[in-house]
């Protein structure tokens, strides 16, 4: 956008709060302070402006994978997310041969050094075969350290998430290496007690993958993850709010208890997000997609959504009656903090990223702006 805009009439959601009949200004490639007198202005009455959303695990979209699909079709699914307000992503991959999960990081590093992605999340294989969902069994290992040190090398400086099931063999030093190295490590699809993911979070890590999926549900007399997770203020707790993944009151209940200021929503999407129901391939399992739900062919387990954050975001406001302002936080700021990145994304202040969605009174995406540049519309008829 090379005139300077300012859109005014919005409800704005800010880091202090909502305004209603609020002004953006966007210069360039940043949200500006103030006005230059060239600027146009764009009446956008009758809609919310809200920062541009952050995915923090995300397989796949548009019918691509990020786990096997080419540049081209990798840059594909980037698009699709991007045209449903998902202005910053991080790629994930799914469980895979070692030698092959560490050429796929070379390649997805290239597109983080491009800005194209946030960086790599690997979800597996260092989990635990008991809560494995759709991750391939025979290619499961133990978290060595040596390990995941080959996989957050071959990304070249571009990890910024590895999940593990911290219980097993090498998975208290794993976390220990990861948070030297600057990376994040992530409890989930584990099957630990509450006190062994106690002694995880003390040794660095600090996001719940996934909260409730693939871990031992919370018990009274053995409360296990999900307790601890949920009780630490250093955990950022991940949700996936498809209405598939979670029941709506334990969306209500890590809310309550991480509070607003510690969830993100997350999608964990897989190839089939922003594209239909189908036959699809999740690493080397496959997966059917009917009315919107994937499925492992074999067995039936959960495999990852078809979410947009978008979807999140409405259903958090208009099934979950969440405040806009929290729904905001869990899809934006939290994760823009947690990655680092909150000097440029996740809000819209001055300075930061020209990245914003455009919906309306319905929130229903409506125009997607990344760093200035129009992804979708705006379309205000």
């Amino acid at each position: 956008m090379a005139t300077p805009t300012v859109f005014s009439g919005a409800t704005v959601v800010l880091p202090t709060g909502t305004v209603e009949d609020g002004r953006v200004i966007v210069d360039g490639t940043r949200i500006a302070g103030s006005a230059p007198e060239n600027a146009q202005v764009v009446d956008v009455s009758g809609h919310w402006l809200v920062p541009g959303f952050v995915d923090l695990h995300n397989h796949g979209g548009g019918g691509a994978s990020f786990t096997s699909g080419t540049v081209d079709e990798v840059l594909h699914g980037i698009r699709t997310h991007r045209e449903h307000g998902t202005t910053t992503l991080v790629a994930s991959t799914v469980t895979g041969d070692m030698d092959f999960l560490a050429q796929r990081a070379g390649l997805l590093s290239e597109l983080a050094e491009q800005g194209d992605i946030a960086g790599i999340h690997f979800e597996g294989p260092f989990i635990s075969p008991c809560r494995k969902g759709a991750h391939s069994e025979e290619l499961l290992r133990d978290p060595d350290p040596a390990d995941v040190r080959k996989l957050v090398d071959a990304a070249r400086g571009q990890a910024r998430m590895v999940t593990l099931a911290t219980e097993l063999p090498g998975g208290i030093d794993s976390v220990r290496l990861l948070a030297e190295h600057g990376v994040i490590a992530a409890i989930g699809h584990t099957d630990a007690t509450y006190e062994q993911t106690v002694e995880a979070i003390d040794a660095g890590a600090t996001v719940a993958t996934h909260l409730f999926n693939a871990m031992p549900p919370l018990g009274h007399r053995a409360p296990g993850p999900i307790a601890a997770l949920l009780e630490d203020e250093r955990i950022t707790v991940e949700l996936i709010n498809d209405g598939t993944h979670l029941h709506p009151a334990s969306l209500q209940l890590a809310f309550h208890h991480a509070g607003a200021d510690r969830v993100a929503f997350i999608t964990d999407a897989m190839d089939a997000a922003g594209f239909g129901d189908g036959r699809y391939m999740l690493g080397p399992l496959e997966v059917e997609v009917s009315e919107g739900v994937a499925r492992l062919v074999e067995g039936g387990s959960i495999a990852g959504s078809t979410l947009t954050l978008d979807r999140a975001f409405r259903r958090a406001v208009t099934v979950d009656r969440l405040p806009v302002e929290d729904a905001v936080a869990a899809l934006s700021a939290n994760p823009a903090r947690l990655l680092g990145l909150a000097d440029s994304v996740g809000s819209l202040e001055p300075g930061k990223y020209a990245d914003l969605v455009l919906l309306d009174a319905e929130f229903a995406v409506r125009g997607v702006m990344r760093r200035g540049e129009w992804v979708v519309g705006p379309q205000l008829g």
